[in-house]
């Protein structure tokens, strides 16, 4: 072979690595560490960090016996500071351009929020190429626990519930109203609604939450979520408000008087959670859909005033849904659902 020939083949083959090398790059495979750390200037500072052997040693080197959850982006580990605190070790994927977004979307936003319903982070970690987020420990961990099998059931009777029902409204209203970040958590579901000592609901994971911005609400992106929980508006076009959590409350407000999973109501029927209590609205039986395990030791108004709530923020005009400050004005039964609806409708007259 001439030295012509073998010179071609080189350059080729090398052309060829620097054109892979390039297609890597432009998708986020072989990012540069210094561009994570570039980003998390300044969030140490409010957050607090950790060392790696600080964390591996909380969690015993990552064993499995302390895996306590499992996400599409990394898993988590319950852990033992060496001060005695508990924790929860969030691991994300490295590797992953979405597991660094979500890393990075996740200790921005919840570093600047600080409310009792809303879960506290204790720091961050990113040394040896890892992604970890260092949160309180939720001794009781989600509210995924109620709407389960037998096994795994989190009995709670009703003042517990509508507590929770009520913690959740509050954190959102936090969220979307009252904080300087005006926030769409994105993913509300039983899973992210953690479950302190004292049975408290504190919101969790806010990897895909996004600052409310009127100007735009179009996500451009793919839409991010878990289906059963999405807003109809959202999930069709991609229109991003605060009204999506809003919907996906009302899902989880219905689980939580159900003690069933919206999707995994009458999966062999097609038949959704939501469905099946309008059906049961229509026949003016609301009261069947209460979790049987509650038997009669539960109070009929506060029920029924929840399922109805849960009926208005799972509207499927995103503009009648009410506002997490009405939500919980509702529930605590400062404003009763009849002034709501007919403050409504006259808003709606009054625009025509």
């Amino acid at each position: 072979m001439s030295a012509g020939v073998v010179a071609g083949v080189v350059i080729s083959i090398v052309g060829f690595i620097f054109l892979v090398l390039g297609f890597l790059w432009w998708r986020g495979c072989l990012c540069n560490k210094s561009t994570m750390n570039k980003d998390l200037i300044g969030l140490d500072v409010q957050t607090g960090s950790f060392t790696l052997r600080q964390i591996k040693d909380a969690t015993n080197n990552f064993d499995d016996g302390n895996k306590i959850g499992q996400g599409g982006f990394g898993s988590v580990y319950k852990g033992l500071l060496s001060d005695g605190t508990l924790v929860a070790v969030k691991k994300l994927s490295s590797k992953s351009k979405q597991g660094n977004r979500e890393f990075l979307n996740e200790i921005g936003m919840i570093s600047a929020l600080h409310h009792p319903h809303l879960v506290k982070i204790y720091g961050c970690c990113t040394e040896g190429n890892q992604l970890l987020l260092v949160y309180e420990y939720m001794e009781n961990n989600s509210l995924a626990r109620v709407p389960c099998p037998e096994e795994c059931h989190l009995k709670l009777d009703w003042p517990t519930r509508y507590k929770i029902c009520i913690g959740i409204a509050r954190g959102l209203a936090y969220l979307h109203e009252e904080s300087t970040l005006k926030i769409v958590h994105r993913d509300i579901k039983a899973t992210n609604i953690l479950l302190d000592k004292d049975l408290n609901p504190k919101i969790s994971d806010f990897g895909l939450a996004k600052l409310d911005e009127e100007e735009n609400t179009h996500i451009s992106t793919r839409v991010a979520g878990t289906f059963g929980y999405m807003a109809p508006e959202y999930a069709m076009r991609g229109h991003l408000t605060d009204k999506a959590d809003i919907y996906s409350f009302g899902i989880v407000a219905l689980e939580i008087v159900s003690g069933k999973s919206n999707s995994g109501f009458r999966p062999e029927e097609d038949v959704y959670l939501l469905d099946w209590v309008h059906i049961l609205k229509e026949k003016g039986a609301l009261i069947d859909i209460v979790d049987p395990m509650l038997g009669s030791e539960f109070n009929e108004e506060q029920v029924v005033g929840m399922i109805n709530v849960a009926l208005l923020c799972t509207n499927p005009s995103a503009s009648l849904r009410p506002a997490m400050s009405s939500v919980v004005s509702m529930l605590e039964g400062q404003v009763s659902i009849q002034e709501f609806a007919s403050d409504e409708l006259q808003g709606c007259d009054q625009t025509l």
